[in-house]
């Protein structure tokens, strides 16, 4: 049965989104929307994402055109703007430094541990990122070619959880500055705004509209993918330097300089017990990248040519990192020093100035900080959380959600989870997301594995797309990668009972310390059986490969042509743009749009029938 066609030519693929041309592009999907709600047919074709085919039964979906290679006119990220987009990400670490000092560690020891373990996080997510910059898909394929095409579902909704939960705390976190910046204009008729919200729900009615106002802000981003994002991270790199700079020089003058002892920490009594508090402390700050370092194939995808973001990586995320938390651990050491208050977060800080010095200029500077602070953790959370959400989304779903559907469905979800819940009183929920990052580390290592070691850098595109049995490369056992899941289990088995202890189970000093080990040991355990045990028991595509023998990633060189997937219905073919299309423009409105979008897509119209397109 031929499929409904919407009157309205459909724009889909990538170039519905060009960045020339951003206001084209909410134009054209305003009108597929208006046209996809006139019928139950039309919403039944508006719902398919472009590109989405099924197997050979009509039951599920493999593909749609997010989980395609990155097109080479999407592929915009030069080696500067991967540069803008780490230092940027990295600056939102001011707090970093009171999870050192909290281990026992004073303010000079800290900065060291928060440098080596950014040492060691960039170097992981360069290595984790060249699958993804030679093969130009995101962390959802990788997943598919490491762990099978059905065993990727897990890795991937892992991944997913994890981003919508850290995407809903950003977001209160990030709205705690809109408080700020309300304060800073309304002064204390917003600060002591009738709170009309019971106790229990763990937010005032200032903080409620701070959070929905800061939610709202997000939208328009979810809408755009993250070829078309270069400029918020150049822009967030032009205002976390002041911001961040800005706060630190205040409190230095303020106080003279004078940080006198700081939070010195607890000390610890041996020199054994000290050792573990280093290890703990690396830890930390190594799993607070854990997330980005797993994210990197979604990241690197973009690249325009090799090693684009491997380099800036390298660079840009030690130095970000290290100068981010030095800068909060010296700024709120002097400040709490000199007021006689235990102060770590930036928004909290930010209040103090305010009620200690309440004059219009004052509350002008705050406001700007803040204004310039809420940016920076916008852009954290579209790189960290929100890109990845849409990723994992898009996998999952393929028939109905791409990566547009999928980050706005993230923002909607970022309400179920109560993050000033988490924030305000849970903190075994919020050790869970601490030692959450063995799951992910565990992933990691196979992933690296597989890649470098294994299959020598070789990934065949054409069978990721392809969940039959036939599928001589990636089907593994019913869809499973065994010798995969094996390294993974032993990976996150042996820290795991210190994981429970830090959620309140009863378990040794051992056990603790060994899970205090926690993204290093999953991540060197997980390589160390997994390539033994392939040695010992290859799968079947580390046979084929070892047969053909191939050179270092030699099948990057191979042609990737979407037409020869089955049941393939993408709208861009190889420099094509596919119209489906009865009649002409309804209107005017229409009109204008068609013409606009064909003068800059600037490529081939084809008008297809339905039929075609099924």
């Amino acid at each position: 049965m031929d499929s409904p066609v919407l009157d309205k030519p459909q724009i889909t693929g990538i170039n519905a989104f060009r960045p020339k041309n951003l206001l084209a592009s909410f134009r054209i999907k305003k009108a597929n929307f208006k046209r996809g709600i006139q019928s139950k047919e039309n919403f039944k074709q508006y719902l398919r994402t472009p590109g989405s085919s099924a197997d050979p039964t009509g039951s599920y979906s493999w593909i749609n055109d997010d989980l395609l290679p990155t097109p080479p006119e999407a592929r915009t990220w030069a080696w500067w703007n991967y540069f803008f987009f780490y230092f940027s990400l990295s600056m939102d670490n001011w707090t970093l430094g009171s999870v050192m000092i909290g281990c026992g560690l004073n303010w000079w020891q800290s900065i060291l541990i928060v440098f080596f373990s950014q040492v060691v996080s960039s170097v992981a997510m360069a290595i984790n990122s060249r699958s993804g910059e030679v093969y130009h898909v995101g962390y959802p394929i990788i997943s598919r070619a490491v762990f099978g095409t059905w065993g990727a579902y897990y890795v991937v909704f892992a991944r997913a959880v994890l981003a919508i939960v850290y995407y809903a705390i950003k977001l209160y976190i990030g709205s705690s500055f809109v408080v700020n910046m309300l304060t800073a204009v309304f002064g204390d008729s917003y600060r002591n705004l009738h709170n009309s919200i019971p106790e229990s729900v763990g937010m005032s009615t200032a903080q409620f509209i701070a959070f929905f106002l800061y939610w709202l802000v997000h939208i328009p981003f979810t809408l755009l993918r993250p070829y078309q994002l270069r400029w918020v991270f150049t822009l967030k790199m032009c205002t976390v330097v002041p911001a961040c700079f800005g706060l630190f020089i205040f409190c230095m003058a303020n106080t003279k300089g004078n940080i006198g002892g700081g939070i010195p920490g607890a000390p610890a009594s041996t020199s054994t017990s000290f050792a573990w508090f280093v290890v703990y402390a690396f830890n930390s700050g190594l799993g607070n990248t854990a997330n980005i370092i797993t994210n990197q194939p979604d990241f690197s995808r973009w690249a325009r040519y090799k090693y684009a973001s491997i380099w800036p990586q390298l660079l840009a995320n030690p130095i970000s990192v290290t100068l981010s938390a030095s800068l909060g651990i010296l700024a709120t050491s002097a400040i709490n020093h000199s007021w006689g208050l235990e102060l770590w977060n930036p928004w909290d800080l930010l209040e103090a100035i305010m009620q200690r010095y309440d004059t219009s200029a004052v509350r002008f500077a705050v406001f700007v900080c803040a204004t310039f602070w809420a940016l920076l953790i916008l852009g954290t959370n579209i790189a960290a959380n929100m890109i990845p959400f849409g990723s994992d989304s898009t996998m999952l779903l393929p028939r109905y959600i791409n990566m547009t559907r999928g980050q706005f469905l993230g923002l909607c979800l970022a309400w179920a989870v109560n993050p000033w819940q988490i924030l305000r009183s849970a903190t075994v929920f919020l050790n869970f997301l601490g030692g959450y990052i063995i799951f992910m580390a565990s992933a990691v290592g196979i992933m690296v594995a597989e890649y470098f070691l294994l299959t020598k850098g070789n990934i065949f595109l054409q069978h990721l797309y392809d969940g039959k049995r036939t599928n001589p490369h990636y089907y593994y056992h019913r869809g499973w990668n065994v010798q995969a899941y094996i390294a993974y289990i032993v990976g996150v088995v042996i820290p795991f009972p210190g994981f429970c202890g830090s959620l309140g189970a009863n378990v040794s000093e051992t056990a603790m310390n060994i899970g205090h080990l926690g993204w290093c040991l999953s991540f060197v355990v997980s390589i160390a059986v997994y390539v033994p045990l392939c040695y010992i028991w290859p799968t079947k595509n580390q046979k084929m490969i070892k047969s053909m023998g191939l050179k270092f990633e030699e099948t990057a060189a191979e042609e990737f042509n979407p037409a020869d997937l089955p049941n393939y219905n993408l709208a861009v073919i190889h420099g094509r743009e596919v119209l489906t299309s009865t009649a002409g423009p309804a209107n005017s409105e229409e009109a204008e749009i068609e013409s606009t979008t064909e003068k800059d897509v600037g490529r081939e119209t084809v008008v297809v029938s339905a039929s075609k397109m099924e």
